[in-house]
């Protein structure tokens, strides 16, 4: 039997409202600058109706959203991502991990996850508590938080110590279950090394590889960069995990999403048993040359290529 999952992230969902002289201390008032000077024209929110419209319609057994629904973290926003999220599915369809403009300021992150806290509980029903374990089908889902707040023109994420002891003894002992499920991480940060440029990388992703090199996954999936792409970290034995990016679900085919990789997108996976693991096919959909949803083309999992250019 096969199951589809489907993966979008960072659509950093408005309008944005004006906020009170109030809300505008430290990193918010640097961030409302540049939301005004150019960030609100490369997010587009016809074009992310659009591409939520053609996901609903590729019949997914669940969605994963890896962050960033929110842009400079005002307390208006949480109820604008909420209204999102109920767009994407229930909280049984649909699992949130939160991003770095979701923990813009202090107390944002605790703001959208009182809002939101339904798409990240686990399976007993604890909300907002990372790692978070979700079984749907063969597929466990792993949602961790690589959320924190930083200063201005920094946007680095950090998972810290006791969160990745956590993952790596649920990724273990998930590994060793009979007829094991296929584990898929779900994370905002590119989290292998080099991911991403200094002042925007995830802090600790040596040790999350280190973490991954020791108990495996079968699928790893992030977002941050607004850029497809995919790399490798190496499992136990060698093999190689996927960790698969996606673009900006709500990029312009004409702004922030020019190049074909940048453009407003997500990922489509069939997951299915083979043996003693797991058949995982890709494809593309999002806009193409003449910004119409399209499906875009398979993606090779076992391959790396540039597909930034």
């Amino acid at each position: 039997m096969t199951f589809r999952l489907a993966h979008l992230s960072d659509p950093h969902v408005g309008p944005l409202g004006r906020p009170r002289f109030s809300q505008l201390f430290g990193k918010r008032a640097t961030g409302y600058a540049n939301w005004r000077r150019g960030r609100s024209r490369s997010h587009d929110m016809a074009t992310l109706s659009s591409l939520v419209t053609d996901l609903r319609a590729q019949g997914a057994g669940h969605i994963a959203c890896t962050g960033d629904l929110c842009n400079i973290g005002l307390p208006s926003e949480w109820a604008t991502a909420l209204s999102f999220m109920q767009a994407l599915g229930s909280p049984d369809e649909v699992s949130l991990v939160p991003g770095n403009h979701d923990a813009y300021v202090r107390g944002s992150l605790e703001g959208l996850l009182e809002a939101c806290g339904a798409f990240t509980s686990d399976d007993s029903g604890t909300r907002g508590h990372f790692p978070y374990l979700r079984r749907r089908g063969p597929v466990a889902l792993i949602g961790l938080s690589s959320a924190i707040p930083t200063k201005p023109f920094v946007a680095s994420g950090r998972l810290g110590p006791p969160q990745l002891a956590a993952a790596e003894t649920l990724l273990r002992a998930l590994a060793t279950e009979p007829g094991r499920p296929c584990r898929v991480v779900m994370i905002h940060h590119p989290p292998h090394p080099g991911g991403a440029s200094p002042g925007r990388e995830l802090k600790d992703s040596a040790a999350f590889a280190a973490m991954i090199g020791r108990v495996g996954a079968d699928l790893i999936l992030h977002g941050h960069n607004h850029v497809s792409s995919l790399a490798h970290i190496t499992g136990p034995g060698g093999r190689p995990v996927p960790v698969v990016g996606v673009p900006s679900a709500s990029a312009l085919p004409d702004g922030h999403g020019a190049l074909p990789a940048r453009r407003a997108g997500y990922v489509l996976y069939e997951i299915e048993r083979a043996g003693e693991g797991f058949a995982i096919a890709a494809r593309r959909r999002g806009l193409d040359a003449a910004g119409t949803m399209a499906d875009l083309g398979p993606l090779d999992l076992g391959a790396s290529p540039a597909l930034s250019a």
